[in-house]
């Protein structure tokens, strides 16, 4: 259960229209086609991922990892590991993230989750951003993704909210991100939320 009170938002639902209209016009500005950027990926990358990772230009070690990353987080570039000294424009970093985002977490999602594609946008969104924190199997196994297959949408972003702990200690960093975010930044809850019909 989330430890605050989960609720929609005016940014929450700002958020979700943006992403759509991103889509769309990434689909040539026809809502019927396809969206060649999905419109969870724009809201899980640009709502949920970016604000909360925080941007590297250029390669820093992490002494707790004892790795070098860069741009969102990025530990391997072209299969490597990134090492000292490398430097990435925001522009490339923003690219970087989005073919990771819809590759290796998107993609999974859909195949290994009956039905995902069929949740809300801000339900699919928010399980991306889950799965980008804690792992594509964490997501998969998980009791939030159990209650969105059986169209249970608000239990399932509220059992997200479970996601808030490290080394078996609940941190407040990640109850906001998994909750309702802080000034800056939405939460995955709020989000999740904020696309559902009442």
């Amino acid at each position: 259960m989330p430890i605050n009170k989960i609720v929609a938002t005016k940014r929450g639902k700002s958020a979700i229209a943006g992403a759509v209209l991103a889509a769309v016009l990434a689909g040539g500005g026809s809502y019927f086609a396809e969206p060649a950027r999905p419109v969870a990926v724009i809201l899980a990358t640009d709502t949920l991922i970016k604000p909360w990772e925080g941007l590297v230009l250029k390669s820093h070690w992490d002494p707790f990892a004892k790795i070098y990353d860069i741009c969102y987080g990025e530990t391997r570039l072209d299969g490597k590991p990134v090492r000292a000294g490398v430097t990435k424009t925001k522009t490339e970093c923003d690219a970087i993230l989005e073919a990771r985002v819809y590759n290796d977490y998107y993609l999974p999602l859909t195949k290994q989750i009956k039905g995902f594609k069929s949740f809300p946008v801000s339900v699919q969104a928010a399980q991306i951003s889950g799965a980008y924190n804690f792992g594509v199997a964490g997501m998969v196994g998980s009791r939030a993704a159990k209650l969105a297959v059986n169209g249970r949408y608000r239990e399932a972003c509220e059992a997200q909210t479970a996601w808030n702990k490290a080394g078996g200690h609940i941190v407040n960093g990640l109850v906001k991100r998994r909750e309702m975010g802080d000034a800056q930044r939405a939460g995955e809850a709020e989000v999740c939320v904020s696309g559902l019909s009442t």
